[in-house]
């Protein structure tokens, strides 16, 4: 990376206020010949060892998760981001999202193992365990000798992770921690090795992190199988402790710093939790394109009727959408690290601060794309029909696996709170420019507008301009809602969360057009046609999200002039001066994903 990459790297949250070049974020189209054989020898395991045998994973058969996790181990998928020195690959923050992307192409039960063994059960111990800690058990771990669960959530403290009543008590001896308490849904439980596990400490503010093997005769003890909407085969179980004796130099980290640990942990997680959600999207597709190329009705394929071809382009547009912002903010993170260990930070620190750097993206991410896989699973119903509806298809099982992503790693709710209210946090500390710009667009809305026709000939002209005063939209609804509430503004909940879906489809729409204006630009806007399309149909979307979402924010806590100016404002912000035709735009998308038989655009 040069000097001026590395001046240029965005901080996280800074999109919404600093200008990003095309030719400055990453897409798939980057991917290396390595990163390439990754994702093929990926999606190889998937068709081979996952989707060929999925009806065995909605049978509740936890033997065979387990059975498949040891063989992706033995591939060496569980290892990708453990450094080499501890038995894994050692590959880049893009290559371990890549894994977690395809390798969820088949069952929510499978992807949920493997995200709760890599992420959760070993990335603590990797980014926060001791060299001895790291040597004992991040080798066992990264081949599948052994696996991973994490112990956080408990009956009384689910969102409020930091409420838990697991209580660990020092020894008299000093050699040896106490744990008792319950946890519960706890993924890999039935067939985990050990547990992360987090723990107060005589009355400590924080808790504390706590590496816990699994052993019956020393004070644990499991409940049933949970029965779930869906994941049915993930093995998720309430795993009491009684007086579970923990060597002291099982403490992960320092005492207290539990909660930091579990919410870094979370950030991780939460765009693997994306990742996780883009091959199921992909797989949906297919398998409903198929259907719909195939079913005859009245005399013709489904895949011919505008009602269809409207579902299979929102389908694909929002897959195109997610995979753009998911590898760009990726990237951001992988060259943050870079950037951190180039100035001397171990490979811990830097992964941890580069990860927490984008903690606003993260949160963005998961928000987003959870929500389009649960819709991509309800339209892949609706194509099949009544068939969609029988368990002989796989389109239920898809639908039912998709709705716990828009509750673990942090419900979507709390995740749209955080976004907004981390950003308003780094505007107070120095870290992103709020102030100013929120002032300049307020200076704008009392000035007079231009009634000049701008030129908009080149490609995304007028789409960047839109992209722009959409990002204004949000600076005048957060930085009015700033001004009015001041520290009380968390507790202005739906205001937040109406902030937070304008803050989400800027993003996603800025990132779906970089990653197309990048591809044109190298590959021609005809070879990107398809491409072109899908991000003016995902912008005129975003654009209508934000005029609904921005007009309830502002009518909740605004009102007399400054309502009627900032609603003229809201306006004039989401104004097209050249609408697209969306119809057009949708028959285009539907058209090629129809041809090419499912989405191709990967």
């Amino acid at each position: 990376m040069s000097a001026t990459e590395q001046n240029e790297l965005l901080r996280g949250g800074q999109f919404l206020v600093k200008e990003t070049a095309c030719e400055d974020v990453f897409t798939l189209e980057d991917l290396s010949e390595e990163q390439k054989m990754m994702r093929d020898s990926t999606k190889e395991f998937v068709d081979k060892e996952l989707w060929a045998h999925w009806e065995r994973f909605e049978k509740k058969d936890y033997a065979f998760t387990e059975e498949t996790m040891r063989k992706a181990g033995e591939m060496g998928l569980l290892g990708v981001a453990v450094p080499e020195q501890y038995g894994g690959l050692g590959m880049g923050f893009v290559s371990t999202m890549l894994v977690c992307d395809y390798i969820s192409g088949a069952t929510g039960s499978f992807s949920t193992a493997f995200g709760a063994h890599t992420g959760i059960g070993t990335m603590p111990i990797t980014l926060y365990g001791s060299e001895a800690q790291k040597q004992k058990y991040v080798p066992r771990l990264a081949s599948g000798e052994w696996f991973g669960a994490y112990c956080l959530t408990e009956p009384g403290a689910g969102s409020d992770a930091n409420s838990g009543k697991t209580k660990a008590v020092l020894s008299e001896d000093g050699s040896h921690y106490l744990i008792s308490g319950q946890k519960m849904w706890i993924s890999n439980a039935g067939f985990c090795n050990m547990f992360i596990v987090f723990a107060r400490i005589e009355d400590d503010k924080n808790i504390t992190g706590f590496i816990v093997e699994n052993d019956a005769s020393n004070g644990i003890s499991m409940g049933d199988e949970e029965k779930k909407l869906g994941i049915h085969s993930s093995s998720t179980r309430q795993v009491f402790f009684t007086d579970t004796k923990v060597p002291v130099e099982n403490m992960l980290s320092e005492r207290g710093n539990g909660f930091k640990i579990a919410m870094n942990a979370l950030n991780v997680g939460r765009i693997k939790l994306a990742a996780a959600c883009l091959d199921a999207q992909r797989r949906i597709i297919k398998e409903a394109v198929n259907y719909a190329n195939e079913r005859v009705q009245f005399k013709t394929p489904i895949v011919n009727f505008g009602a269809i071809k409207t579902k299979i382009a929102a389908m694909a547009t929002n897959t195109y959408a997610d995979e753009s912002a998911s590898y760009r903010a990726a990237k951001n993170i992988e060259d943050r690290i870079t950037l951190r260990e180039a100035a001397g930070n171990t490979h811990q620190e830097a992964e941890l601060k580069g990860v927490e750097e984008y903690a606003i993206e993260c949160s963005i991410l998961k928000v987003a794309v959870s929500e389009h896989v649960q819709a991509c699973s309800d339209e892949g119903i609706q194509i099949f029909g009544g068939m969609g509806f029988s368990a002989d298809t796989p389109m239920e099982s898809a639908w039912r696996d998709a709705r716990i992503s828009r509750i673990y790693e942090g419900t979507n709710e709390i995740n749209r709170m955080l976004a907004v209210g981390m950003l308003v946090k780094k505007a107070m500390k120095g870290h992103v420019d709020l102030l100013g710009p929120a002032t300049a667009v307020g200076e704008e809305l009392m000035g007079i507008p231009s009634f000049d026709t701008p030129d908009y000939s080149a490609l995304f002209a007028e789409e960047k301009d839109i992209i722009k005063r959409l990002k204004k939209v949000f600076l005048m609804v957060a930085g009015s809602a700033v001004q009015k509430f001041g520290p009380d503004l968390e507790s202005h909940q739906q205001l937040l969360m109406a902030a937070a879906d304008i803050l989400i489809q800027v993003y996603m729409a800025e990132s779906t057009l970089l990653r197309t204006e990048k591809n044109a630009k190298r590959f021609g806007e005809d070879a990107q046609k398809t491409q072109i399309a899908m991000t003016q149909l995902y912008l005129y979307r975003a654009v209508e999200i934000v005029q609904s979402r921005g007009k309830e924010a502002i009518i909740s806590f605004a009102e007399g002039d400054e309502q009627r100016m900032m609603l003229m404002g809201l306006k004039r912000f989401t104004k097209y001066t050249n609408y697209p035709n969306i119809v057009a735009l949708t028959n285009l998308i539907a058209d090629q994903v129809a041809s090419d038989n499912g989405y191709r655009f990967d």
